[in-house]
């Protein structure tokens, strides 16, 4: 198959996801991906120049060193705001290049403005087109007045999209309430490679690395930076606690940490509060051995967080560990009760239920839950559900042209 992914974030910097895994692993089953990303980050990253020339970056692999994925990066105008239309300019007439010149088989889409683009553009071609949706996207638009925009844009391209798919059961209610068929809407959630991320491997030298000593519990979290991770709150908690032997190991960039850095600086907490920065995706697994207990501590009211099902989840609770996590609506139906996570109503809580949880003796039990838990949901069962979706897709579109 070829394959054309469309998305509005930076490809090659922002963490890997669901759809770097799946994309990955289908090149290596001998597919052609390619892929139209956006420099999502060129504000704080990118050069500084008015106008950014068309890159196109080949060989990619972010997570399996044999994938080979090419990346395509329009240019576009850099600055605020008219990125964002400048964007549709330039990826429309990247996508019909693409279309024209690379045929492919179907197009998927990830993001709003460029995806809804796809869409149109697959529609004129006869091809199919996907929607792959791993959270409410409109809500991290970063110019509020420009979300009613976005969500608009969203429900056309769930109407109008040949199949719908979603991470979890909690956002396919979300999609079908907002113009999703639900007979053209699947759920298909994040999978894991268990050899990757095995309880077998050993944190002793991130350990030693940090200044973490054997008699220390370690807190756990990685990912973007958001503002509304929780993590400022789980800090100053920390900052309340005495347990000098509680540390909180923090892996990742993102907006939240200048602050974090800040609270750690003001109460002193230079050893107890751990920032890596980024770290390359091969060395996460040996960060998430050394720790003790992995949070989820977004707020719960938080509108973006209500639908998603995060990745990381999967990945720290293969590695026997267990999850403090807020009431996040789809994390509870995900996960339920008594599988290893742990539920809390506010960040700050999360300080509290680790120490609790260290002195009744459960986190070794709740690790093994967890473990066990997502052991079904290995990455090669997971791209082989989406390798059939994808061949299957093709297939009915191929038909209905027939048809006509």
């Amino acid at each position: 198959m070829k394959i054309l992914l469309v998305q509005e974030t930076d490809w090659l910097k922002r963490n890997p996801i669901i759809h770097h895994h799946l994309a990955e692993r289908l090149s290596l089953r001998g597919h052609e991906i390619r892929v139209i990303d956006y420099e999502i980050l060129w504000r704080t990253q990118g050069k500084r120049e008015l106008y950014s020339k068309r890159e196109v970056f080949t060989n990619i692999s972010k997570i399996y060193p044999s994938a080979r994925v090419t990346v395509i990066r329009p240019g576009i105008v850099k600055i605020p705001w008219l990125d964002y239309v400048s964007l549709v300019f330039s990826h429309k007439r990247e996508i019909d290049w693409q279309i024209k010149e690379f045929s492919p088989d179907v197009i998927l889409g990830f993001g709003i403005l460029n995806v809804y683009v796809a869409m149109k553009a697959a529609q004129r071609h006869g091809l199919p087109f996907i929607y792959f949706r791993t959270d409410v996207d409109y809500l991290v638009i970063p110019f509020k007045p420009f979300r009613p925009i976005g969500k608009i844009v969203e429900n056309k391209t769930l109407k109008q999209a040949h199949r719908v798919l979603v991470v979890s059961d909690k956002l396919k209610d979300y999609v079908t309430r907002n113009g999703a068929s639900p007979n053209r809407t699947q759920v298909l959630k994040p999978g894991i490679s268990l050899g990757q991320f095995s309880p077998a491997i050993s944190g002793a030298a991130v350990r030693r690395q940090y200044g973490i000593e054997e008699d220390d519990i370690v807190l756990f979290f990685m990912g973007w930076l958001y503002n509304f991770s929780g993590l400022k709150e789980v800090a100053l908690e920390l900052a309340r606690t005495g347990s000098d032997n509680l540390k909180f190991l923090i892996v990742g960039e993102g907006d939240a940490f200048d602050e974090l850095q800040q609270i750690r600086d003001r109460y002193k907490l230079q050893d107890r509060i751990i920032l890596t920065g980024k770290k390359p995706y091969h060395e996460i697994p040996s960060f998430i051995a050394a720790s003790d207990i992995c949070l989820l501590p977004a707020y719960p009211t938080e509108k973006i967080m209500q639908d998603g099902l995060p990745a990381k989840m999967y990945e720290y609770m293969a590695m026997h560990k267990p999850v403090i996590s807020t009431k996040l609506p789809g994390v509870m139906r995900e996960f339920g009760e008594d599988n290893g996570v742990v539920y809390v109503d506010s960040p700050e809580d999360s300080v509290a239920k680790a120490i609790e949880m260290v002195q009744n003796g459960s986190v070794e039990r709740l690790g093994l839950k967890a473990k066990h838990f997502v052991e079904r949901y290995g990455w090669d069962t997971i791209t082989d559900d989406f390798e059939r979706i994808l061949e299957e897709v093709i297939r009915e579109k191929r038909n209905e042209t027939v048809s006509k």
